[in-house]
């Protein structure tokens, strides 16, 4: 290959990796139905790309504290041996409160259906901000599930 077509190929993977990193930043998920029928969808951040980073309230570690108060192992799940995480992924609002939850790698439907659960449940979180404004952003966290 002749000095050209290297520098070619570099600025055109450049602007591949370029172009990735924005629409990276936001995801697009379905918030609703138009009245004639057509899906609505809400531009959310992802966690990474906010400047300052949504959170639960008390911190992390009450967050865990949460989520082993509220999960409710399924009786069925737990005599049959079932254990493993749940990942699902959330939107905290601009007013911190928890909505869109959906289950990105599920372990058995009983568990995802707890992990919905638990999630659903959360207090209202300090939302993510991107220069001091709240902005809606989409968070992923994983549920454990251990006998």
């Amino acid at each position: 290959m002749n000095i050209r077509a290297l520098t070619l190929i570099a600025v055109s993977a450049f602007a591949i990796a370029t172009t990735q990193n924005v629409f990276s930043q936001t995801c697009k998920i379905k918030s609703s139905t138009s009245i004639n029928g057509c899906t609505v969808y809400t531009e959310v951040y992802e966690y990474d790309y906010v400047e300052q980073k949504p959170e639960f309230p008390g911190g992390r570690n009450s967050m865990i504290n949460f989520i082993n108060a509220t999960r409710e192992y399924p009786s069925e799940a737990y005599e049959n041996g079932i254990e493993g995480r749940v990942t699902c992924a959330f939107v905290v609002n601009p007013d911190g409160k928890v909505c869109h939850v959906q289950v990105l790698r599920g372990v058995e439907s009983t568990l995802n259906q707890e992990a919905i659960r638990i999630i659903s449940r959360m207090p209202d979180w300090s939302p993510g901000k991107i220069a001091e404004q709240p902005v809606p952003t989409r968070v992923v966290c994983c549920i454990p599930f251990r006998k």
